[in-house]
């Protein structure tokens, strides 16, 4: 029998599971709601918060899982931006996370594996006038889950604007003090909108806006989760931002890599351009 195991079932939505006996592994994929991962259980243990009320309600921005972010990231100045002239409309976060995806493929060679895809299409175009394709590939290997993006422009001349990123709710014991392994030195602190000096720990207990990470040199960050352990993202240098968030009363912290930081397709200072034709590559990387 294989390592490695790729099922589909009905839940709701259908659910793709990836799965890996050696290290009691398993990863839970629904392209129907944003091509989100709703469950990452690495090394026997399940990492992500799910609000399993909030994903099964058809319409709901699910609250759990690690949502795709794109073409933007956060919110913009009453969301909406302006774009050669004209003035387009945006939910939070952008368009990825409500589609609908399409299954491409699914194998077990070397890992787990699930490829999606979301294409341009009336109703994104209403809302960001590009032609485009997303592929993503979720790999479970080694007991790691590994997010791989393909970004294309398909677009016959106009460069295409975009910054995307991920929003993932890792789930944690009651205290939401948490020291966190990285080399960034200074926070934004959106609570009072201040620029602050980071000494490694954040405690969410007296927040209620998220921080935003500002300089840090490696691409990654570890910080511990449930029974004792920690997890370790890394990722591509094009996610220069590290977004810290969680709610009151709720057992979960989102540690979220994005290319820029909210509201940017307003001040269009940090975008991320693609020629027409071409596509970028990136990659997430949760171990735990």
């Amino acid at each position: 029998m294989s390592n490695y195991e790729v099922r589909s079932y009905k839940d709701t939505y259908t659910l793709y599971e990836l799965s890996e006996e050696s290290t009691a592994s398993r990863v839970l994929v629904c392209p129907e709601r944003g091509g989100i991962v709703i469950g990452c259980q690495l090394n026997g243990l399940e990492l992500f918060y799910l609000d399993k009320a909030t994903f099964e309600h058809p319409t709901a921005n699910i609250r759990g899982g690690n949502p795709i972010l794109f073409p933007i990231c956060g919110q913009l100045e009453e969301q909406a931006y302006e774009w050669n002239g004209q003035s387009y409309k945006m939910a939070n976060h952008g368009v990825a996370r409500t589609a609908v995806w399409e299954v491409v493929s699914t194998g077990t060679e070397d890992g787990a594996s699930i490829t999606i895809r979301l294409q341009s299409n009336e109703e994104t175009l209403r809302s960001y006038p590009f032609a485009f394709e997303l592929l993503f590939t979720y790999v479970l290997q080694d007991g790691q889950l590994h997010t791989r993006q393909q970004y294309r422009n398909l677009s016959e001349a106009a460069a295409m604007p975009f910054y995307a990123g991920f929003h993932p709710y890792f789930a944690i014991d009651s205290d939401k003090k948490i020291a966190y392994e990285t080399d960034a030195t200074r926070y934004f602190d959106y609570n009072d909108n201040v620029e602050k000096p980071f000494d490694g720990v954040i405690d969410f207990d007296e927040l209620v806006e998220a921080v935003c990470l500002l300089d840090a040199k490696k691409s990654e960050i570890s910080f511990p989760v449930l029974q004792g352990a920690r997890v370790r993202l890394t990722y591509d240098d094009l996610f220069k931002y590290m977004q810290l968030w969680s709610v009151k009363d709720r057992p979960f912290i989102c540690v979220e890599p994005w290319m820029a930081k909210t509201s940017e397709l307003n001040r269009q200072d940090e975008l991320v351009m693609l020629n027409a034709g071409e596509e970028l590559s990136a990659n997430l990387t949760i171990r735990a």
